[in-house]
């Protein structure tokens, strides 16, 4: 039974939350935006014709909870929910309730995310259907001693996974025995933070594969198509940088099976809408399924410019009943997607929340940018880092390649470190741009392991990292109607003004002088204290983890700069710290 879609509540934020509602404009549907406090200047709540508050600051306190969104699409008359990705996307019980509250949910039904958001359960129906897999446990694991069982039978390196995880976050590669019971605690608590749950399960790991998908749409009648192949394998900590569509440099069996087994696991199912089948390949070209997403993901765009599709209206039109009737798209051309994160290339990747001053967009043929942000927002830290995504599109990969380096070259963002010098390398890095007969050589943790990182570190910031928008709520009358607003703290009487302490300025290096030939270690990002691993009065060498931060939903890791003996600590877990806060202050070692 079909139904229009009037009004879409998009239950998300940033880019893919813009991407939504330019869908929904070109099809002539009216939308919804919901924010976390510090989004209330987002250009996703200035663009929606409608915007709600989910009072709250933090992931756990607005965009994943499902009440505050379902409250939302009531109180607006949403006849329509579109998760975007990331959140609730992936979450049964969020698909369920808006069913159950009578909006039409843009996505699968909340049994085939049951069955394919969960890796393990989606390893079993890739098995059913006979999809290549990987050895791997047929449950979660509840413990570091059964991950050491599984080596035991299956040998290093094992990749300890989230379950209910995606976009690289809750998963920890582990490649000696006595790093599996850190490395399970580390992926359990990104899990936890992320997506609410933190289940894991272990697959035996291959080592230098390729990560290539495949963009697939489906309908209520069973018609499955594979709108086309990328490859993502330009990752850092497993997050994926650089995709492209179509995956190069594979055969036409190996597309194939990438397609016969695609459409099986989905069929399976009863899959209805967009979702995304991954896979590894080996150096040996053995392909492995790793999972489905069963989303819309971040690098959709490519798949859309090398077939004409926008994916989002698809998605639309799918949720009101519409059948895919239309074969695989035929697939032209070749396509880039390059993620701008707020991250620091020249620091390990370091997340950089951060002010946007300035911002300068490329333009010219082939090139596409979706983008969150405009110059004067302020990028927080309690998100996740991507401001924007190039997409560059050429005849082929070698035009495509030419046009994305003059669009990188344009591509300027001045307030906050971002991941645009490393882009502006790896596109002349003959290992991702081979010439001639030279292989392409990239794999999923090249840039760890290959990568020569020239990039210098950007320099310290002498303000303060992310921008406080102080603001105050008023009673104000309207036609007799009694209203409580909120409104900018430079707006009041400086009487009425809530006023806060300055944010301390960015060290400029992780440690500075402590005193008495003491050294202090300080965070050098906003973040939230995961774990302190240290008290006063330990001895430590240099490099030995002290803290761990997490920031933009991804951990780091603080080490020590030098031997010593821990004088003092200033982190407690649950915190959240600002950059150059003092984590721990080291005295020498006697």
């Amino acid at each position: 039974m079909s139904k229009r879609i009037t009004k879409v509540l998009i239950a998300n934020r940033g880019e893919i939350a813009v991407r939504i509602i330019r869908a929904a404009r070109d099809a002539q549907i009216k939308t919804v935006a919901v924010y976390a406090n510090q989004d209330i200047n987002s250009q996703h709540v200035k663009l929606a014709d409608e915007a709600i508050a989910l009072n709250g600051t933090t992931s756990a306190d607005t965009y994943l909870v499902i009440a505050k969104v379902i409250t939302a699409a009531k109180r607006t008359g949403a006849d329509a929910v579109h998760p975007g990705y990331g959140f609730l996307a992936e979450n049964a019980d969020f698909a369920r309730a808006v069913i159950d509250a009578g909006i039409i949910w843009i996505g699968p039904t909340p049994e085939a995310i049951e069955r394919l958001g969960d890796k393990v359960s989606a390893r079993h129906v890739a098995e059913k259907v006979g999809a290549p897999l990987a050895p791997g446990t047929i449950n979660p694991v509840t413990s570091a001693e059964e991950i050491l069982e599984f080596v035991d039978t299956h040998g290093l390196p094992v990749a300890i996974k989230a379950a209910f995880g995606g976009g690289g976050r809750g998963l920890k590669v582990a490649r000696t025995r006595e790093e599996i019971p850190e490395l399970f605690d580390s992926a359990t608590r990104e899990a936890v933070a992320a997506f609410g749950r933190g289940e894991c399960f272990v697959e035996k790991y291959l080592d230098k594969p390729r990560h290539v998908e495949t963009q697939c749409l489906a309908d209520s009648a069973g018609n499955v198509v594979v709108v086309s192949t990328r490859d993502c394998s330009l990752q850092r900590r497993h997050q994926k940088l650089v995709e492209e569509a179509p995956a190069p440099f594979i055969t036409d069996e190996q597309r194939d099976l990438l397609y016969s087994a695609s459409k099986n696991i989905l069929k399976e199912v009863g899959y209805v809408g967009a979702g995304t089948c991954e896979f590894l390949i080996g150096s040996d070209g053995t392909i492995t399924f790793l999972e489905v997403n069963t989303r819309l993901q971040v690098e959709h765009p490519v798949s859309e410019e090398v077939t004409g599709l926008d994916l989002v209206r698809e998605q639309f039109r799918i949720a009101e009943g519409g059948l895919v009737d239309y074969p695989d798209p035929v697939v032209t051309g070749h396509s880039f997607e390059f993620r701008i994160n707020g991250e620091d290339a020249g620091a390990n990747f370091r997340p950089t929340p951060g002010p946007v001053k300035l911002l300068r967009i490329p333009g010219g043929p082939g090139v596409r940018v979706d983008s969150g942000v405009v110059a004067g927002d302020v990028v927080s830290g309690s998100f996740d880092s991507l401001l924007a995504k190039l997409i560059v599109t050429g005849t082929d990969r070698k035009d495509a390649l030419a046009k994305a380096r003059r669009a990188l070259s344009e591509f300027d963002v001045v307030g906050l470190p971002t991941v645009l010098p490393f882009h502006r390398l790896v596109v002349n890095d003959p290992a991702f741009a081979p010439e001639g007969d030279s292989p392409f050589s990239v794999y999923t943790s090249w840039i760890e392991s290959e990568f020569v990182n020239t990039v210098e570190p950007a320099p310290a910031l002498n303000s303060p990292i992310e921008a406080t928008d102080t603001r105050h709520s008023v009673v104000v009358e309207v036609d007799g109607k009694r209203l409580e607003v909120t409104v900018p703290d430079s707006l009041l009487p400086t009487s009425q003004r809530v006023h806060k302490p300055q944010a301390p300025a960015r060290s400029q290096t992780s440690g500075g002088s402590g005193g008495s030939g003491g050294h202090s270690v300080a965070s050098p990002m906003q973040a939230t204290v995961i774990k302190v691993e240290v008290k006063p009065g330990d001895a430590v060498v240099k490099g030995q983890t002290v803290v761990v931060l997490e920031a933009m939903k991804m951990e780091q890791s603080i080490p020590a700069p030098r031997d010593g003996v821990v004088a003092s600590v200033g982190a407690e877990v649950g915190t959240t710290i600002k950059a150059g806060h003092v984590l721990i202050t080291l005295e020498k070692n006697d």
